[in-house]
């Protein structure tokens, strides 16, 4: 099969992909038409389904389908204009090839990640990151193939466990460079800061937000999970337990972004700059992926607020120049 992040302008697009998402709409004009995300291992495409005739078989969403098309640019990024659709038949393919996974070697980030745990001094601090990171098994299995996004970012198998590596190195880097940081504090908080996601988020292929997740968020069910296991670990300082779900509940950064807290501490501060910044290197790193490896200018990106471009240097590296 061809992959999606293979597919450039003008090419013939035909395969079995995973529709990720079906919206019935309209034109201006009042003609209905389909909207589709479809997926496989390597990302997903949004899809146009302009003329629906004899050609389109019935679908639903999550499911399996044969599609045929022609692969165009809207604002940036690549296009599906689909011709012809049918479901898929068991047998036509296997569906581990249509769940998005992250580039890096899970074992090899989460061996780096545990790294960072058993770096921790403080006794209580590093019992709690143990319990989670490296005891419960279950708990960890979990860990390494959960995302952390419904969209955005990091919304692939592994996405959570990437992207808490990533926070926690940025938070080592940072306590190292300020002297008013308390390191154990800081990285344990970076190893827990976005662990409401397990509950937040459901597992592949719908990857969708939980009841749970739409009516707590994972800010709240994280600050919730360290207040009791905390109790539960004897002699855990009051006043650092309070510190770690601040940190928890600010990580965000501002009220208008979900954090229920500001930052009141450095560390809490450091923790939501890190965040944000792999937060949005990622965010640009999958628009890249997703354009094509021949345009500088890329249209205007709502979630970056921004219109965005690929340096020069970049487009040279995607050529192997």
């Amino acid at each position: 099969m061809t992959y999606i992040q293979e597919y450039r302008e003008g090419n013939k697009f035909s395969g079995i992909y995973l529709c990720k998402s079906k919206q019935i709409l309209k034109t201006k004009a009042g003609k209905t038409y389909y909207s589709l995300i479809l997926q496989d291992k390597t990302g997903v495409i949004d899809a146009k389904v302009w003329e629906l005739n004899n050609g389109i078989e019935e679908f639903e969403s999550l499911g399996f389908i044969m599609s045929e098309g022609m692969v165009t640019i809207f604002q940036g990024s690549r296009q599906v204009n689909v011709s012809r659709i049918r479901r898929a038949q068991e047998g036509e393919y296997d569906p581990a090839e249509y769940i998005p996974a992250s580039k890096y070697d899970r074992e090899e980030m989460y061996e780096e990640l545990k790294g960072f745990v058993l770096s921790i001094e403080e006794p209580h601090l590093k019992q709690l990151a143990e319990k989670f990171f490296i005891q419960d098994t279950g708990f960890v299995q979990e860990f390494k193939t959960h995302s952390a996004a419904k969209s955005v970012h990091h919304g692939f198998v592994g996405g959570l466990l990437q992207h808490t590596l990533a926070v926690t190195k940025l938070c080592d880097f940072f306590a190292a460079q300020y002297p008013v940081i308390d390191r154990d504090l800081l990285v344990t908080a970076a190893l827990f800061h976005d662990i409401g996601k397990i509950w937040e988020i459901s597992e592949f292929p719908a990857n969708e937000y939980t009841d749970e997740g739409q009516l707590l968020g994972h800010i709240f069910l994280g600050a919730e999970l360290i207040g009791k296991e905390v109790a539960l670990i004897p002699g855990f300082p009051k006043t650092l337990a309070g510190e770690l779900r601040h940190c928890i509940l600010a990580h965000h950064g501002e009220l208008e972004y979900g954090s229920p807290k500001k930052p009141a501490m450095a560390e809490a501060m450091a923790l939501s700059f890190a965040d944000n910044l792999d937060a949005k290197m990622e965010t640009m790193t999958e628009v890249y992926d997703k354009s094509e490896p021949t345009l500088q200018w890329l249209g205007f990106n709502r979630l970056l607020d921004s219109n965005i471009r690929q340096s020069s240097g970049y487009l040279k590296k995607r050529k192997g120049e």
